[in-house]
């Protein structure tokens, strides 16, 4: 069945994207909004996240209660997430439900009331949630080498600190909200059987006479880079290596997305096989490909034991830079079968494929068709991603580590 994707930009800037599935009965909605917690105001780190769980609680003419109770009556599926760039507000549920749905959505992005009252209890939640770090040592490495590795302010922190958390009133909620919501730059893709006409006359009336200015994106500062070590008495250390790659939208990005899958695409994959499987080093081994429009990275994850943390970073850091070395074809029909089984699971899925549309918008200004990721995918090669390994070789590494005793880093 042909890919059905239609857009259309309202006069205010607020972009619509709607991929038809006929063969489901269900359909997602997914708001990016350029407010992410880069966006956090200076001394209030941590603002982003509070306020993603503050629009919910009541908006238009409903309270806190009836807003939630009118979700319910729809069997709304519903979410709100922050990450560096946008906040992301996602709802799913059966086709039919999804025009009233919208309308509940329109009230919380336009007319939230941010309710004074539950700030306090919403602050103690995010206290709690920041106190979690202690006990979560992956996340916590995480957050140092996010912090590091990326240009600030695309490294910080979502939860912010203790005294920064205290720092923010209703008045700078309202304030945020007055300032950083409004419909230019905001992507709102719909994914299930749904028709293109009806869809696209709710949206220009519900969110038609919005107005408000463009978002600019925040000023980028070199990252920090160097290496860290968070001393931590106990008998497990956390080891994360990053190093520089190419961004989605690059000509290499498939070919890079490939390589990361020949270290890290399932049991079969190097860092599984050699560090973990033969030698027994670690509980956890693998590596992710993370990207902005301006820089992306590869951030390498390995947890073992104290005792053998040293060979497990040695062996790591061996077999990142084995990669110039080659691949082999076993190696790359393995990424292949795996990128191709991924791309089939999205398409069967109206949430993943209503994420997939604002994503590629807001990279690339366009949608892929699936027959042009399925092309890229088939077209992976031993001799494609080894140029690429060798244009753009794991080097210049970060490296931070937690646990008991610090290790020794490659020079």
């Amino acid at each position: 069945m042909a890919q059905q994707v239609f857009q259309h930009t309202l006069s205010n800037g607020l972009t619509l994207l709607l991929e038809r599935m006929d063969h489901v009965r269900s359909a997602a909605v997914n708001f990016l909004v350029p407010a992410g917690c880069a966006y956090d105001p200076p001394g209030q780190i941590g603002l982003v996240s509070i306020f993603s769980d503050m629009i919910t609680r009541g908006a238009g003419d409903r309270d806190s209660r009836a807003l939630s109770l009118a979700m319910d009556s729809l069997g709304l599926d519903h979410s709100e997430s922050v990450g560096q760039l946008h906040l992301r507000l996602w709802g799913s549920t059966l086709a039919r439900n999804i025009p009233p749905s919208l309308e509940l959505f329109a009230d919380v992005l336009l007319r939230p009331h941010l309710p004074a009252e539950e700030l306090d209890s919403v602050k103690s939640l995010a206290l709690q949630d920041l106190q979690s770090l202690e006990d979560e040592p992956r996340a916590k490495v995480m957050v140092e080498m996010r912090r590091r590795f990326w240009p600030a302010p695309l490294g910080q922190d979502r939860r912010g600190t203790e005294e920064t958390i205290s720092r923010i009133t209703p008045e700078s909620l309202r304030a945020f909200h007055a300032a950083r919501f409004g419909p230019k730059g905001i992507i709102l893709s719909v994914a299930g059987n749904m028709e293109w006409q009806p869809l696209r006359d709710q949206v220009e009336k519900l969110f038609g006479d919005w107005k408000g200015a463009a978002t600019p994106p925040p000023e980028l500062t070199p990252p920090i880079k160097g290496n860290a070590h968070l001393e931590k008495d106990t008998t497990q250390t956390q080891i994360v290596i990053g190093y520089a790659s190419v961004p989605f939208g690059h000509p290499e990005y498939y070919t890079a997305l490939g390589a990361v899958q020949v270290l890290s695409g399932g049991m079969g994959a190097r860092l599984f096989t050699e560090v973990r499987e033969k030698r027994g080093l670690c509980y956890s081994v693998s590596a992710n490909y993370q990207t902005f429009k301006q820089v992306a990275g590869v951030l390498c994850y390995a947890g073992t034991t104290t005792e053998r943390a040293q060979e497990t970073l040695d062996v790591t850091i061996g077999e990142l830079k084995r990669m110039i070395e080659g691949v082999s074809e076993e190696e790359v029909q393995r990424v292949r079968a795996g990128l191709k089984s991924s791309v089939i699971m999205q398409e069967e899925s109206t949430s993943s494929r209503a994420g997939a549309l604002a994503s590629d918008w807001y990279y690339l200004g366009r949608v892929r068709p699936t027959e042009e990721i399925q092309q890229a995918v088939d077209a992976l090669a031993p001799a494609s991603i080894l140029e690429h390994v060798k244009k753009y070789p794991p080097r210049d590494f970060t490296i931070v580590t937690l646990g008991k005793n610090p290790l020794t880093l490659p020079v």
